[in-house]
Order: structure tokens, then sequence, then C-alpha cells
């Protein structure tokens, strides 16, 4: 069977296949190949894109993208979306963009909360400018030389990781002698509800745990506590209501996030039902935080077990954080803005 022969979304798909470099070649060899890697509604630019911009490596294809006139416009929303800080400011030859087009990059990759810094300006602007920003900011910092007699039980946890940033919890992990500091808010907010490591997408089964099958929660603020005296309302888990969020759009390591994301980067499921490492429990408050993602910030530091607890704060390029607000929460974690009924404005973020 003869290429003309082929229905055009079969040869696409092909294409798609293909790395960047030999897709760039190929969309030179005839006008048919080269309609076919133009069509926006075809794309099969995207996979390749998206492969070079997991791997560094392949970031110099990346650079002149824009000029070629066989790659839809649309491919560099997320290619704005997901680069490194670096690249877009100093390698990068920017594409021409709408403002509607800008304003999806910028709703992509940073947190709500950002949408402030547009004030008057373009988003355009206020793009480039967050992502300056984010390049060389210099933000207060949590200690990292914290008492070694609270190291057992202070933990910290990746969440999930964006572009930009990536979201920590901090707490306390205790086996509680009383309910009334249990804080099963924490535990949601880590595992959603009926979900969990096996669950890679929204048809995927129930959480395997029998206890999840139905949670006990009672609201009394911040954090409920359990306590049998007062009257609770029972949640279901239905893993079908979730949805994985596009605004900001998480990092290829928490690809799947509300859901487990395969890969070694999602360390949220290292225990079962409530129970966490070690058989602990979250008691007290939870804080989250923002952490801006640098160079060096993945860097395995070999002193501790790599995205987990102070591997996550202590070392180069840990040391830098942005604000983190409610509305940064409900977007990242929309099944918690029903659980939380009230909530204090100020300076940092818990629950």
């Amino acid at each position: 069977m003869q290429l003309q022969a082929l229905p055009v979304e079969l040869i696409a798909d092909i294409l798609a296949e293909l790395d960047l470099e030999s897709l760039i070649i190929i969309s030179t060899l005839s006008r048919r190949l080269r309609g076919i890697v133009s069509e926006p509604a075809l794309n099969p630019w995207r996979r390749p894109i998206l492969c070079a911009l997991r791997s560094s490596e392949n970031y110099e294809t990346l650079k002149t993208l824009s000029v070629r006139s066989t790659v839809p416009r649309q491919n560099w929303i997320e290619i704005l979306s997901l680069a490194s800080p670096a690249f877009i400011l100093y390698e990068a030859t920017l594409p021409n963009l709408k403002s509607e087009e800008w304003e999806e990059c910028f709703n992509r990759r940073f947190l709500p909360s950002w949408r402030r810094w547009k004030k008057d300006g373009t988003w355009k602007r206020a793009y480039m400018k967050s992502v300056f920003c984010q390049s060389y900011a210099l933000a207060s910092h949590l200690p990292s030389d914290r008492n070694p007699m609270y190291l057992r039980r202070i933990m910290d946890k990746l969440v999930v990781t964006f572009a930009d940033v990536r979201i920590l919890a901090v707490g306390t992990l205790n086996r509680p002698r009383s309910t009334f500091t249990f804080n099963p808010n924490a535990h949601m907010f880590l595992h959603p509800p009926g979900i969990g490591p096996g669950c890679l997408n929204e048809a995927s089964e129930r959480y395997s745990v029998s206890s999840m099958s139905a949670v006990e929660i009672e609201d009394h603020g911040v954090y409920p506590i359990n306590n049998s005296a007062t009257p609770a309302y029972t949640y279901v888990p239905t893993p079908e209501t979730y949805t994985r969020p596009v605004h900001p759009l998480p990092a290829p390591s928490h690809a799947n996030y509300p859901y487990y994301s395969p890969g070694g980067g999602d360390k949220r499921w290292l225990g079962e039902g409530e129970i966490e490492e070690e058989g602990l429990r979250w008691v007290g408050g939870l804080m989250i935080i923002a952490q801006l993602v640098g160079p060096h910030t993945h860097d395995s530091t070999g002193d501790w077990l790599p995205l987990q607890d102070l591997d996550l704060v202590a070392g180069p390029g840990r040391n830098q954080y942005a604000s983190f607000s409610w509305m940064d929460l409900w977007a990242i974690a929309p099944w918690m803005e029903e659980r939380i009924t009230r909530k204090i404005q100020g300076p940092g973020l818990g629950i």
C-alpha cells in the first residue's frame, strides 16, 4: 500500500512516534507530509515535544521551533507550561501568541494566586515576569537544622510538582493517645478518599483498603476530630468524580495527579488506610507550602531517602519558597473545599 492511500489520521499517528529531530526532517520531504504535520487538528508534534521536554538533553531542538511554519502554535502552550525557566528566558526563540494564549500559558504554569501579578499589563508581561521572579526569587525559607529530637515526628511530604513550584506538606506523625489530636483532614489532603496507588484513571477501581469504603468525617472547623459523641456525616468515596488539574498543569512526575503517578516521584502512598509510615498518624495541624523548583532542587543529597522528609527541605536548591493561598489549595485539592468551613486569612496556610 502506498503512502498516498493511507488516511491522514493514520499517517499523523505514525509520525507522532518519531523523535523531534526526525519529524522536522520528515516535514520537508514532500508537500503531502508537510500538509499533514502542519494541520493543527492532526498535530503529530505534541508527543515528540512532550518527550523532549521530559529530557533536558533534547532542549536544543526546541530552541528554534517557533520559526518553523510547519509547527502549529498550539504546541507552544505545552512548551511554555512545562519548560524550565532558564530555557524560556535565555535560550528559546519565543513565538507570537495571542493574548488569550499567553493567559492559558500563565494559568497552566502558575498557581491561581499568582494572577495578581498581571495588574494592568499584558498576559505575556505577567508570564515573563513570573518566570523571571521564579528564577531569581529570594524568598524566606524553612530552617534545615531542626532539632534532632523531633526528626522522628515532624514529616515533610511531597504532594505534587508543577513546572516552577512543588507543594509540600509539613506536619507531625505520631501515635495519638486521643482522637482529639488526630487530623483526618491532613490524611484526606494527601490521600484523596476513594483512590490509591492502583487507581490510574477516572474509571479505576475504588481504594482496596476496606476501612476507606466509608470515611466518617466530623466538621470542627480548620480540622475535624473523630468523636463518636458528636453527630457525623458519612462520605462515600467516589473516585470517578476526580479530575486531573490543568490550571496549573502538573509536571510529568505527577502527570496522573490526584491519582497515583508511577515512576518513583509520587511518594504519597507509603502506608495503608489512615496509617502512614511506621504505623503513625497525622496529629495537630498540617502546614502547606509552595517550594520554588530550581536547577538543583531534584539533586539527591545522599543523606536521606530521595523525595522524602528532609531530602525535600535540606540541601541545595531547597530554600526558596513562594506564597500559597486558599485559592491555590482549592485548585490542587478541590475535594478539600467542602471539608474546610473555617479559614484563617494571614501568612501561611494550614489545615
